[in-house]
């Protein structure tokens, strides 16, 4: 038998309240719809297209600022919203790439269609870096505003870790088909603002 429907109109209406708060200007109910149609895009290349979808829903519903385990708290909302609708495996296997998005690093999964679905994943949520200037720019303003309680100084050497450990890396993104289209210019965004905060 088919599995219900993963992510229904109630459950929507829902998670859409949570995303439409005052204090998020980027992790908002946009950044939710540029990750779906990006998952429409890519469809083609997804094992569990509707995981993928109910992972993209939760993987931000629980956002504070000042908090170290969104995610976590997300991934369990995920699991207690979805039990029922989806077998324990697949419940575990949305959780998982919910609780990668806090590292951005891949988890060591044996299922290698959920390890390239969490690839894509996290591409998705990342593609924003690779954005056109302005929309990059956009996006930074944003996320300074969701973090306006921290103090310009620290935010600035916070900030900047952040970027240098994504700058660092061999690949910002997992997958080919996003370094294709993004890599370039997200490498060029990130070191721009790098300079920015540290100018």
């Amino acid at each position: 038998m088919a599995e219900a429907t993963l992510i229904d109109d109630a459950l929507k209406s829902e998670l859409s309240a949570l995303y439409q708060a005052a204090d998020r200007h980027y992790h908002n109910l946009a950044h939710i719809k540029a990750m779906l149609a990006l998952a429409g895009e890519y469809r083609a290349l997804l094992d569990d297209p509707d995981a993928v979808e109910a992972a993209i829903w939760f993987h931000d519903a629980v956002y504070d600022s000042r908090a170290k385990d969104n995610e976590a708290k997300s991934a369990e909302m995920a699991e207690k919203s979805l039990t029922g609708r989806a077998s324990s495996e697949r419940l575990a296997r949305i959780a998982a790439m919910i609780n990668a998005t806090a590292t951005h690093q891949l988890p060591a999964l044996d299922d290698e269609g959920a390890l390239d679905d969490t690839a894509l994943l996290l591409d998705m949520d990342l593609a924003i870096l690779g954005a056109e200037p302005h929309a990059f720019d956009a996006y930074e303003q944003a996320v300074r505003r969701e973090y306006g309680w921290v103090e310009e100084p620290m935010w600035r050497a916070g900030r900047a870790a952040v970027l240098k450990t994504f700058l660092a890396r061999p690949h910002i993104f997992h997958t080919q088909a996003f370094r294709d289209r993004f890599e370039a210019r997200a490498r060029e965004n990130l070191g721009r603002s790098l300079q920015a905060l540290q100018g």
